[in-house]
């Protein structure tokens, strides 16, 4: 049995500012009771305690946009060191990325890889991707990967450029109550992808990608949705445009969902000349203005979810260079600290917001069972001081391609528990 004592609960779905003690049995969420009542045992009872006096205990934050590198390029990333990563980071539930070698579009590979995410500790789901061998010509065959497990549909990392395929795949999900997360970004647009096509890139002498990339793949796929009555989701969305199209579609009720990850809401394409390739993602840094436009979406519910896109790549790989590095950054670990620097104490959101963003938010997007705290729910939780610093000078991950290491930030987590069981704790 393990007690959390003391914790002032931060949950989307209930609002006080109560304190609480948490009685976790085998994997439940046993009771939640007022922290001076006596309705319990004695402390001498539990296995473990912990006192979460001044801190908060939030949902386990749930990503459904992780690259865990597993199968194929392991030396990136494995199951295993991504879901350490995650569990540092407060997260109890992630979904893995398909652009694997092979690639999650057929039973074998997506078994393989959510058995071997049964052994992280955390939960660790798949998707299946959209096409085969992320092509965009040919159609998955979704009730076999449903069957093996996945949990959402995507090809992400490559766009669906062929409309009337996209169109298909879209008639496809709806009828199995499924999501196709989308990668925008139309590559007849691009001449050098990962930095916006700007005046940074005209500094570094390069063509760059334009934020039409995206837009014009949103208003296309959004009128694609609203055809089919698909529920999609915009990817890492990047421009101010592309927010405005979602925010517009979604008064008219069409079932259209976004994720901002956390380098779009924190940096621009300035930081490219201040971190190089650790800056290189797509879509791209773009600028102040996108970056506030998204802040703003976040803030009005237009974008209901957070996600890190984390995306390990080797220090050889991202030595080579702005124009020949692969894009995308880590970002399990910083995730929570930079909402909460760069969305809660400028005054964006309120912390419920952000939390509700990280949990609720992408698990009710998926149908994900997480991002509740609940008598008789699951024992997935996160203990974390909102004020409380730390030093982001070691990665749990087997890249260290971020922008933020060696940097202190706020939001310590002190334990994440998946399961009853404390998977991260810090001493």
């Amino acid at each position: 049995m393990l007690l959390i004592k003391n914790a002032r609960i931060i949950d989307p779905e209930t609002a006080n500012d109560q304190k609480y003690d948490l009685i976790i049995g085998e994997s439940l969420i046993e009771k939640i009771i007022p922290s001076d009542s006596s309705d319990r045992e004695d402390d001498s009872s539990f296995d473990e305690i912990i006192d979460a006096e001044g801190k908060f205990v939030a949902p386990g934050l749930v990503d459904c946009h992780v690259h865990f590198r597993d199968p194929g390029f392991t030396y990136k990333e494995d199951i295993e060191t991504g879901a350490k990563a995650a569990a540092r980071g407060g997260f109890t539930t992630v979904v893995m990325m398909g652009n694997t070698e092979p690639h999650m579009d057929n039973a074998a590979t997506i078994k393989d890889v959510i058995a071997k995410g049964k052994e992280t500790g955390i939960r660790v789901y798949a998707c299946g991707n959209v096409t085969k061998d992320m092509k965009g010509q040919i159609l998955c065959d979704m009730d076999e990967l449903i069957g093996a497990g996945a949990v959402l549909f995507t090809d992400d990392g490559k766009p669906i450029t062929d409309a009337d395929l996209m169109e298909r795949a879209c008639v496809e999900a709806a009828k199995r109550n499924k999501v196709i997360s989308l990668h925008e970004e139309n590559p007849e647009f691009i001449k050098d992808n990962g930095i916006n096509a700007g005046e940074v890139a005209e500094r570094l002498g390069l063509e760059g990608s334009p934020r039409e990339a995206e837009i014009s793949m949103v208003k296309r796929d959004i009128d694609i949705a609203e055809k089919t009555g698909a529920s999609i989701v915009v990817q890492h969305i990047s421009a101010a445009e592309s927010v405005e199209l979602i925010r517009q579609a979604r008064k008219r009720g069409v079932k259209v969902h976004a994720e901002a990850t956390p380098h779009h809401f924190t940096l621009t394409e300035k930081d490219v000349l201040r971190y190089g390739a650790l800056a290189k993602m797509n879509p791209p840094l773009r600028l102040e203005s996108d970056r506030m436009a998204i802040i703003e979406g976040l803030k009005d519910g237009t974008i209901e979810m957070i996600a890190t896109d984390h995306a390990p790549h080797s220090k050889e790989e991202k030595a080579k260079g702005i124009k020949d590095a692969p894009s995308g950054i880590t970002g399990l670990e910083t995730s929570l600290a930079l909402g909460i620097r760069e969305l809660v104490k400028p005054g964006h959101l309120t912390l419920e917001q952000l939390i509700k963003a990280m949990t609720i938010g992408p698990a009710s997007v998926y149908g994900l069972d997480a991002g509740r705290i609940k008598e008789g729910g699951s024992a997935d939780l996160v203990v974390f001081d909102e004020n409380g610093e730390w030093d982001f000078v070691n990665s749990y991950s087997k890249s260290t391609n971020t922008p933020f290491l060696g940097q202190r930030f706020p939001g310590k987590i002190y334990a994440t528990i998946c399961q009853s069981k404390i998977v991260y704790q810090d001493k």
